[in-house]
């Protein structure tokens, strides 16, 4: 019980001590004589340029809203339209393949063989195997198989540009060796 009054003792004796004065009036008067002598250097902002404004020459310069010409690239862009339409009309009407699911960097080329003269390509996906020949379609940008060789399977995928045309892509495959 004693060790108890005791320790006790010395926890309030130490927590009184914290409240006492704490001598740092030094501190405190070297500040504030710190904060009077000092002044910050502020340079001055430079003058903004004066605005002139630019008149704008009609007669020197082309019509910009010239019906002809306006006229003109709406027939290139409906001709676009029809030749994009005319890329992309067979792949919407097929039917689509079990790998037209799968994005092609998911896929890996794991070996390819020759079954009666058509080269054939060995497909890892998902952890299964599958085969693909010249004509088949893979990954999701319908990419059609044009040439397999041993090393690489060559596909053409139909994809949109940045203008929003459809444009044919080349893409490879190639032959992923297991590091051992």
């Amino acid at each position: 019980m004693t060790s108890y009054r005791l320790i006790l003792l010395i926890v309030i004796v130490l927590g009184l001590s914290g409240c006492g004065s704490s001598g740092d009036d030094e501190l405190r008067q070297w500040m504030s004589e710190l904060r009077a002598t000092t002044k910050p250097k502020v340079t001055p902002l430079t003058e903004p340029k004066q605005f002139l404004p630019q008149t704008y020459a009609m007669a020197s310069g082309v019509e910009p809203f010239n019906s002809i010409k306006l006229t003109q690239a709406l027939r290139r862009e409906s001709t676009q339209t029809a030749s994009n339409a005319a890329l992309i009309a067979p792949e919407m009407a097929r039917r689509k393949e079990p790998l037209e699911s799968y994005p092609l960097d998911v896929m890996a080329m794991v070996g390819s063989l020759d079954k009666k003269g058509a080269p054939t390509a060995l497909l890892k996906v998902d952890n299964l195997l599958y085969q693909v020949r010249v004509g088949n379609y893979i990954g999701q940008n319908y990419g059609r198989i044009t040439k397999i060789t041993e090393n690489t399977i060559q596909l053409r995928e139909i994809v949109q540009d940045a203008t929003g045309d459809w444009i044919e892509r080349a893409v490879s495959l190639d032959l992923q060796e297991d590091k051992k």
